[in-house]
Order: structure tokens, then C-alpha cells, then sequence
């Protein structure tokens, strides 16, 4: 293991709000998401995904979106970005004031054309005036990088069609990239090849993993991607959410598990792992299920004695 390379800090992205909730069948209020938000916050998040300005005819879980980003209680110092997939969603997004704005492409043809009804090349077209848009806002703009590794249509994807999708998005103006692992098929010499081809485009501090935990390889991908000293990572709490365009994706790794791993390393998260648990212990109580966070469910068990 090459530990030369490790970051001794990294930021986390909580992407439950949002990636975490957008498929659950049960309607989540929006004061739960709040709450599920400042509680984030609370224990030390500095970035949160919240909400996403798309469809409520496709996505029904986020049409609360100006609800939601309205009712947080902003902190300094944290972000909230919000997920637009066109034009119209991003103009729906301005009054809400996000601090960044997320659009995303497909490494796989097929993905994409299931996911977003297009190609890669008419999906990034498609993104180009919101991109614009948001930067001439002093908006930020990342670009997450879905089906990085693996797609449930096409299988292994090479790393060649990574570099290929990162230099579109470099082209239009995205300033930083999520290289994901939708549906959890990576294992670490493939997600550290898919991260190197992100890197012919953007820096190492413009880089982060998405890792999902389908195949229960998301730690130690973590880890393959600490070890090229990437240091911005993707997660959600108690592990919510997968992909309703990719069968049988599992949730995100689960923040927790992921803050465990980190504090462990001695890498410093700024992140209170009891007030994390506790802010999955609500979200999950709510949903009328256990904590999809291995964590979690082990200090849970310790506190009950």
C-alpha cells in the first residue's frame, strides 16, 4: 500500500438528501429533509447535497425542492449544492441560491441513453448553457461521472471512455468531477484507473470518489483512491439510495462507515461520527428501517449494552 500519498484530511459530500431519498417509494416531508440536513450539519458536514430541480413527474421525492432549500438554516462555511439537469431546472434552482449546481454524464453510451434519453456528446450539449449559466452566476459547477467503472447495459467500461467524458465536461466549463461507481461493480485497480483517466483533465484536488456498495467494495476502493491522494469523497448517511435506472445497485457507502475508515487511518473529517450516527438513526427510524451503515448498527449495538 503506497501511503505516501495520503491525504491527512478529507471532505466528505453527503449525498443522502438528495441521491440517498430521490427513490424511496414512501413521500419523505420536506421538515425531514430539513431536519435530516441540520443534522448533517451538526455533526460537521461542510458539504450536503440537498435537493434536485428535475421532473416531479420523474423524480415525485424532490418536487419539494424550493421547500426544502428554503427552509435549511444555512450555516457559513457549509455548501449545499443541487442537482439541475437542464436549463429549466437550473432557472428553477436560482431563486434557492445553491452554492453549487451539479450535472452529470454517463462514461457509457447506453447508460446514457436509459438514463437521460441521449448520448454522452448531446447530453453534454444539453448541459453547456447551464454550465454557463451558473459560472457567469459566480455559481460552482461539478460534473459527477456515472457508470465509471461498470454499467448494468454495457458491463466493464474502459478507462479510455472516462478521460473521454471528464474532457467533455472540462470543455464546457465543469470545475470539478465525481468519478462514480453507480453500480458498485469497481474493484480498486479499476477505480484507481478510472480516477487516472479523470486526472488527463482536472486536478487531484477536482477529483472525487463515488463509490457504491453493491459488491461491498466501496472501502477498499476508498482506500485505492486515498492512495492516488484523492481526498473529497461522496457518501450518504445510513447508506441510502441507489439508482433506478441501475438493477439491484445497493446505496452509497455509508457515511458513517466511511468517517470510521477515515478516523481510523488517523485522516481528519471534521466529522462527529456519534452525531452522524445519530442524524442516520432519524432518517432511518422515519423510513421504518434499519441503518444501512455497518457502523451504525455496531456503536448502536454498544450503546444498548
Amino acid at each position: 500500500m503506497n501511503l505516501a500519498n495520503l491525504p491527512t484530511r478529507v471532505k466528505l459530500i453527503d449525498v443522502g438528501p438528495r441521491d440517498g431519498l430521490q427513490n424511496e417509494k414512501t413521500p419523505v416531508p420536506a421538515d425531514v429533509k430539513i431536519s435530516l440536513v441540520q443534522r448533517l450539519q451538526d455533526a460537521g458536514l461542510q458539504e450536503i447535497e440537498v435537493t434536485s430541480y428535475v421532473s416531479p413527474k420523474w423524480v415525485p421525492q424532490m418536487a419539494d425542492n424550493h421547500a426544502v432549500m428554503q427552509g435549511i438554516a444555512r450555516r457559513s462555511g457549509v455548501r449545499y449544492s443541487v442537482l439541475t439537469p437542464n436549463l429549466q431546472g437550473y432557472e428553477a434552482s436560482v431563486q434557492d441560491r445553491p452554492d453549487e449546481i451539479v450535472v452529470f454524464g454517463a462514461a457509457s453510451e447506453a447508460f446514457s441513453q436509459k438514463n437521460i434519453n441521449c448520448s454522452i456528446a448531446e447530453s453534454i450539449e444539453r448541459f453547456a448553457p447551464v454550465v454557463a449559466a451558473a459560472r457567469a452566476a459566480g455559481i460552482a459547477v461539478r460534473g459527477a461521472m456515472s457508470c465509471t467503472v461498470g454499467c448494468p447495459y454495457e458491463g466493464e467500461i474502459a478507462p479510455e471512455r472516462v478521460a473521454y467524458l471528464a474532457g467533455l465536461l472540462k470543455g464546457i466549463g465543469v470545475q470539478r468531477v465525481d468519478v462514480a461507481d453507480t453500480i458498485g461493480v469497481g474493484t480498486p485497480r479499476k477505480v484507481q484507473r478510472a480516477i487516472e483517466a479523470a486526472l488527463q483533465h482536472y486536478a487531484i484536488d477536482e477529483v472525487s470518489g463515488h463509490f457504491h456498495d453493491t459488491y461491498g467494495q466501496a472501502l477498499v476502493n476508498t482506500l485505492a483512491a486515498l492512495e492516488l491522494g484523492v481526498w473529497n469523497f461522496q457518501s450518504s448517511v445510513a447508506g441510502l439510495g441507489g439508482c433506478p435506472y441501475a438493477k439491484g445497485a445497493t446505496g452509497n457507502v455509508a457515511t458513517e462507515d466511511l468517517v470510521y475508515l477515515l478516523h481510523g487511518m488517523g485522516i481528519d473529517t471534521g466529522i462527529d461520527l456519534d452525531k452522524l450516527i445519530d442524524a442516520g438513526v432519524y432518517i432511518s427510524d422515519f423510513l421504518g428501517r434499519k441503518s444501512a451503515s455497518r457502523v451504525a448498527v455496531a456503536v448502536l449495538n454498544k450503546r444498548a449494552g
